[in-house]
């Protein structure tokens, strides 16, 4: 089975993965500072809890964002699952899809699998949304080409900057206001639920449509809107502009970017 370990900003998910199917995922906040003992008594404990074994996982592969993290769970998948992870590193493995973009190095590697992921899915061209510590809208072509997005500050971000340069709101849950009170404030909280939702909504929208409306231009046929990250399923509750939710996208991605690089690999010792 394969470890698949997705790093962001704020959480890092550990999935184990049978083939195409997603056995068992688990979440720890993101650390640069832990160290691979501690993420195997920690990872060690959960598996104990669904019976598997360490002898069960034979790959792994690592997407990280958070460089700091990469050597402890490098070691980690040595020291306690004898296997070499396999890291998605632009130039130093098959991606799939080509990037076409002046660096292809500046691009985050979760935002990559994530459009591999996309790519597989579906047909035509397609924008990936992905509410995480930013929220970031990623373009790939029909053809496969990574064409290049967009980061805007992801929603919590900007509710913890409200709520520490501005003494006197309070710190808020992210949801809509209640149906039946609008738009238009009616106090402190329901004028910040409409401001950080709904300004959310409208910078969904917005960007969905200036994207769209770039890549009409090119070929490809319609365009799918793809949303992923904690806070997809709210959000696309509320809108049009998001045509489907995946919340294991990156996960989906990884696994498909594994088996892409054993096939290769496999005919290279042929």
């Amino acid at each position: 089975m394969l470890l698949a370990i997705d790093v962001g900003n704020t959480n890092i998910v550990f999935a184990i993965c049978d083939g195409n199917t997603i056995k068992w995922r688990w979440r720890i906040s993101t650390d640069g500072q832990r160290t691979a003992d501690e993420y195997a008594v920690w990872l060690h404990q959960l598996m104990q809890l669904e019976g598997v074994e360490r002898a069960h996982i034979d790959a792994a592969i690592i997407a990280t964002v958070v460089p700091q993290t990469l050597f402890n769970l490098q070691r980690l998948c040595r020291k306690y699952f004898h296997v070499e992870a396999l890291i998605v590193a632009v130039g130093e493995i098959d991606f799939g899809i080509t990037i076409d973009l002046p660096n292809p190095a500046e691009v985050g590697a979760d935002r990559i699998v994530n459009a591999i992921a996309a790519h597989a899915a579906h047909a035509g061209n397609v924008i990936v949304v992905d509410f995480g510590t930013a929220t970031t809208f990623d373009v790939v072509a029909a053809d496969g080409a990574y064409k290049g997005g967009v980061i805007a500050p992801g929603i919590n971000l900007s509710m913890d900057a409200l709520y520490q340069a501005a003494a006197k709101l309070p710190r808020i849950a992210v949801e809509p206001p209640a149906e039946h009170l609008g738009v238009i404030g009616k106090g402190t909280v329901h004028a910040m639920q409409s401001g950080v939702f709904w300004g959310y909504v409208g910078l969904i929208e917005g960007l969905v449509a200036r994207i769209t409306s770039e890549v009409s231009n090119s070929p490809g046929g319609p365009v799918t809107v793809i949303a992923t990250g904690g806070l997809a399923t709210l959000f696309s509750r509320h809108t049009s502009a998001i045509d489907s939710v995946d919340g294991d996208l990156t996960i989906r991605g990884l696994i498909r970017l594994h088996t892409l690089n054993a096939n290769n690999e496999k005919k290279n010792t042929e």
